[in-house]
This record gives C-alpha cells, sequence and structure tokens, in this order.
C-alpha cells in the first residue's frame, strides 16, 4: 500500500477503495460461483480462477494508476473468490470423514502464502527491488495450478454424488444454525482479513518493521493449521471456535496497547486466536449441516462482501 501510494500519488481514502475491491470481488465470486459449482464443475470454476489471476496480476505489473489498479485488484479478489468456490466443496468431497481437519490444511496456504510474501518483500524492500518484480514472483504459483488444474480431473461435488436436491439445500441454508453460524463468520472474517490487510498501516506508529508483525502472525497460523488433526481430534469444533475468539479479542487489545518489542507477542497471541477460526467455522457448517452443499460452504466464505463495503469510508 505504502509503495503503491508513493508511486500513484494516491491517498489514503484511494488505498482504501483500492484495497476493499478484492473484498468486494472475493466474496460476490464466491457466492456466485459457489451456486454454480454443482451445474459446471470445479474444474471449469479454476480454470476461469487462472485466467482472472493471472490477468490480475499483469495488469497491476503494468498499472498506470488508479483506475488500473482498480480493476487488476477486482480481478485478482474474483480469482481468489473462485478458488475458494470450487476447492471448499471439493475438499469436503474428498475427505467426507475428515472435513474440518481437511480444510485447515487446505486454508493453510493462505498464511502460508503471505507468510512466504512478507519475508520476500522483506529481503526485496531491503535490496530496493522495485514492488512490480515483487508483484511479478505471484505469476509463479499462478502458472504452477494453472498447470495443475488442467491436468487433473475433478470429482462432482458431495451434494451431487449424494443425489440431494436442491431445494433441500436452499432449505438448509434458512435453518436456525446456519443463519446463527453466518452471523458469526461476520466477525471471523473482519479479525483475520480486514487486520492482516492493514497491519502496516495500523502498526506504522508503533514499530519499524510492521510487516514482520504480519509474517509472524500467518506463520503461527501455518503451524497450528497443519496442526489442526491432533488438537480437533481432542477438542470439538465449538470449543476450538470458543478459545479462537477468546485469544483473538486478547491479541487485539494487546496490538491496541503494546509498542516496540512486546507487540511482537501481541502479534503471537493474536496468529493463536485466528488460527482455527475461519476453516474451522467453514468446516463446522460442512460437518453439522451437510445438506446445506456448496452454497452453504461458499455462503459462509461470501458474506465478507457486505462488511468490506463500508471499510473504506470508516
Amino acid at each position: 500500500m505504502n509503495h503503491l501510494g508513493a508511486d500513484f500519488l494516491l491517498n489514503t481514502s484511494q488505498l482504501g477503495l483500492i484495497t476493499a475491491t478484492a473484498f468486494w470481488g472475493f466474496p460476490l465470486a464466491v457466492i456466485f460461483a459457489g451456486m454454480l459449482v454443482d451445474v459446471i464443475g470445479i474444474k471449469r470454476l479454476l480454470i476461469l480462477a487462472f485466467v482472472f489471476h493471472l490477468v490480475g496480476v499483469l495488469a497491476t505489473i503494468f498499472a498506470q494508476g488508479y483506475l488500473t489498479l482498480f480493476f487488476s485488484t477486482l480481478l485478482i479478489g474474483i480469482a481468489n473468490g473462485t478458488v475458494e468456490a470450487a476447492c471448499n466443496p471439493l475438499v469436503a468431497t474428498i475427505y467426507p470423514d475428515k472435513k474440518t481437519t481437511k480444510l485447515n490444511h487446505f486454508h493453510l496456504w493462505f498464511p502460508g502464502g503471505i507468510f512466504l510474501g512478507t519475508v520476500l518483500v522483506f529481503v526485496a524492500n531491503h535490496f530496493n527491488i522495485h514492488w512490480q518484480f515483487q508483484i511479478a514472483v505471484m505469476l509463479i504459483p499462478t502458472l504452477v495450478y494453472g498447470i495443475l488444474v488442467l491436468k487433473y480431473r475433478f470429482p462432482v461435488t458431495e451434494r451431487v454424488s449424494a443425489g440431494i436436491s436442491t431445494a433441500t439445500m436452499y432449505k438448509s441454508v434458512t435453518s436456525p444454525l446456519f443463519i446463527f453460524m453466518f452471523i458469526c463468520m461476520f466477525g471471523t472474517s473482519i479479525t483475520e482479513l480486514f487486520t492482516s490487510q492493514w497491519i502496516d498501516v495500523l502498526l506504522a506508529n508503533v514499530t519499524d518493521n510492521a510487516i514482520l508483525i504480519l509474517t509472524l502472525t500467518t506463520g503461527v497460523m501455518v503451524v497450528g493449521r497443519a496442526l489442526a488433526g491432533p488438537i480437533l481430534n481432542k477438542f470439538s469444533a465449538e470449543g476450538v471456535l470458543i478459545a479462537s475468539a477468546a485469544l483473538s479479542a486478547t491479541g487485539l487489545y494487546l496490538l491496541s496497547v503494546l509498542k516496540g518489542e512486546p507487540i511482537f507477542f501481541a502479534a503471537l497471541v493474536f496468529g493463536l486466536g485466528v488460527c482455527y477460526f475461519w476453516p474451522t467455522m467453514i468446516g463446522f457448517v460442512a460437518e453439522r449441516i451437510p445438506k446445506s452443499g456448496a452454497l452453504g460452504l461458499n455462503l459462509m466464505g461470501g458474506r465478507v462482501c457486505l462488511q468490506y463495503l463500508f471499510i473504506p469510508y470508516l
């Protein structure tokens, strides 16, 4: 954000709108693709995601100003959402007896990518490597997953293979339990995503290495999600979610009051808090409300669109 603001003379409001654009595209893609995944198939959705990622990253690299960055970020957001819309039901289909554990493993690579990215950015900034070359690194995983998608065959979703009707699926997402979890997911998503996206701006006045706080937080999330199996076997999903809420709240409070070196302890607590939050929420729905199918999983991941419409103006 800081590099883009300096190079294109963008103010904080414009940077906020560009950032929020990714979170408009992401949930809208999750919701609409979630409605279509049973019809058009997982593979076709992932091919679309690959195209959007490729065009979005290239458009960011060759951006000419605010409008270019706005639309390139929107494309990347749509691509991210399309991947999630296709892969959440894919994971639930492949591992019907270990949905929450495997969804944690799958979502390991959200913080995993950020962890690797922040390390690369820290090193690149040290050697004054331009931000366009840093963005170009994202072409590597984009091309890799595009090749893999074209290479492999994909199953139909669990709901389709089980013969559960579309009417039953829509009825399931109106159940009291689903609506409760849907509302709770607002807090989960804004706690993890908003804090991570703006970490270098939010904490710039308390530390000179705000990017390393994000590295530490996401590193904790990677390790934690990799060890999700034993944790979820020992504690129920409900217990894990309650502990996540308590640790996240504590971590956010500590991040707001600590300065200097102690703030890295706050980042550690916060990382432990958000570690299991997102994938366990989705896994809870997959296991407790299985008839909600791909639509239920993707509605859980897609309701962030409403809150991110307002964030740039707060």
